[in-house]
């Protein structure tokens, strides 16, 4: 670090989408070269490709920045799950504490420069975690480095029509699709993770995949719980889901590590399901609960009802054949064998 408004490092702080598939790429350095964006001091720009086919990338933000948020100093998403800010701090329950205003915000970023010693460790979020916000980030998270996002930007000439460049272009030559609100994203709402489009898409399909609409058959007043394992009880199941509603019955099954929660009420049941979206945690076990399914009507349900409403033709057809009905062979001597196969005589022998 030159100064305390100036920052002068070796190698910057990015994710392995941005860095690129290829592990001797070239980067050119200018130090000081740039404002970041979010606190405004200088700081030593890298400026690199990624890969063949792919746009020249360059860091956005200072280190400092992106270690207190944990972030790439390039496309600013999480390093660790590859999200944006937004989505990390909503399953986390995390506040943003980096002030807006230029001037608290400088005295803040030289605090916590000081506190970082330096191109140290990132910030940790992890100890901050609650079960289901870890569960929702695990399930969320990228696995595996998304290389297209690195492809260049589309040709704003070849959508009005007249880009003469031809296989020169270093543009996309392809007409834009998807949501045009997704194009208009802003680095400073990204880093703070306030009005993020992406993370609003993302955030809205998860609450959709998290969602557990109540069935329209009111008779239904059972919870299905999925994820157990032998740490937790039935015992600590009543405990848990008796706090919404009173139950009639908690069934476990260790085989198949789930269990079945009963309520005496629809009411009760529909509580338990609005407060567990998301996952709910038992001891620190995130389990995850659907409502139940009606009970099936059997063939021997529906053959009663059918002979109480004097459906007897139905019935009939239901009646298994007896050992009396099959007819016996011809010269047949047995008469308990069934075929011609069983009886010698009807063999020739």
């Amino acid at each position: 670090m030159a100064s305390n408004n100036e920052e002068d490092v070796e190698f910057p702080i990015l994710c392995e989408t941005c860095l690129g598939e290829n592990p001797y790429v070239r980067m050119t350095k200018e130090r000081l070269g740039k404002e970041c964006k979010i606190c405004t001091r200088a700081f030593t720009i890298f400026r690199w490709l990624p890969g063949r086919g792919m746009r020249y990338k360059k860091t956005e933000i200072c280190p400092t920045c992106a270690k207190l948020k944990n972030v790439c100093q390039t496309c600013i998403l999480d390093l660790e799950h590859g999200l944006p800010v937004q989505v990390r701090d909503t399953a986390l329950c995390i506040q943003d504490e980096v002030p807006r205003q230029e001037s608290n915000r400088r005295d803040y970023l030289a605090k916590m420069a000081n506190s970082l010693e330096v191109m140290g460790e990132q910030t940790d979020f992890s100890g901050k975690a609650q079960p289901a916000g870890r569960e929702m980030l695990k399930r969320m998270s990228r696995k595996d480095p998304y290389y297209k996002r690195n492809m260049p930007h589309i040709c704003s000439f070849f959508v009005k029509g007249q880009c003469t460049r031809g296989n020169e272009c270093p543009y996309r030559h392809e007409m834009p699709q998807g949501d045009p609100e997704l194009a208009k994203q802003n680095i400073v709402d990204r880093y703070h993770g306030n009005n993020d489009p992406v993370a609003r898409r993302m955030l809205a399909r998860s609450r959709k995949a998290d969602s557990l609409d109540a069935p329209e058959d009111k008779s239904i007043t059972s919870l299905f719980v999925l994820g157990l394992d032998q740490s937790v009880t039935q015992a600590d199941l009543r405990d848990h889901f008796l706090s919404f509603g009173e139950l009639k019955s908690v069934v476990v099954v260790p085989k198949g590590n789930c269990a079945f929660i009963n309520y005496k009420s629809r009411a009760g049941a529909e509580a338990a399901a609005l407060a567990a979206l998301g996952g709910c945690s038992v001891k620190d076990k995130v389990l995850k609960v659907s409502w139940g399914k009606p009970k099936q009507k059997g063939p021997k349900l529906e053959l009663a009802q059918a002979e109480s409403a004097g459906q007897s033709s139905d019935a009939a057809k239901l009646q298994p054949l007896t050992k009396a009905s099959i007819p016996l062979p011809p010269g047949a001597r047995n008469s308990s064998a069934l075929y011609p196969s069983q009886d010698p005589t009807a063999q020739g022998a």
